[in-house]
């Protein structure tokens, strides 16, 4: 568990933990995976979140995966690419959160394992990503705010 105080330096900073979908890279179930192909090859991003029609959060996918299709015989196929869609392809196992309803230490622990995970609300709508990179800025923010914030004294 957190210190008290620890955990109010985070906090302050929790609001801009997330990456807001409406900044977020995403395909949908549905999309051919050429569509996907072209989204993954021009972002920077390693694996991104897969949406239904209803914005909920129902895989991941990256570039990685869609090659392993394209490479599945001897030769390089782009069969797979018109003949799939994202859904055939994507990761349904992952973990995501509830930002309002996961603890800190939770987040931490699960981000141990993940670059990002996806933030959904009460109904599963993707609000987000929460990155381990915005952790990392957290807490160097505590790391460097922290004396001043409490005043404790240097020995």
């Amino acid at each position: 568990m957190f210190s008290s105080a620890i955990s109010r330096l985070i906090e302050e900073k929790s609001g801009s933990f997330i990456i807001p979908a409406s900044r977020i890279a995403f395909v949908e179930d549905d999309n051919p995976l050429y569509h996907a192909f072209l989204i993954l090859t021009r972002v920077k991003y390693s694996k991104i979140p897969v949406l239904d029609r209803d914005n909920r959060v129902v895989g991941l996918l990256s570039l990685a995966m869609i090659t392993a299709k394209m490479l599945e015989t001897d030769d390089i196929s782009l069969d797979p690419l018109t003949d799939l869609k994202v859904k055939d392809v994507m990761q349904t196992e992952f973990d995501k959160i509830n930002f309002v309803e996961t603890t800190l230490e939770t987040q931490l622990h699960l981000l141990v394992d993940n670059a990002f995970l996806p933030v959904v609300d009460d109904v599963g709508v993707f609000q987000g990503l929460l990155t381990r990179r915005e952790w990392i800025k957290a807490f160097n923010f505590v790391a460097h705010n922290f004396d001043q914030k409490y005043k404790i004294t240097k020995i």
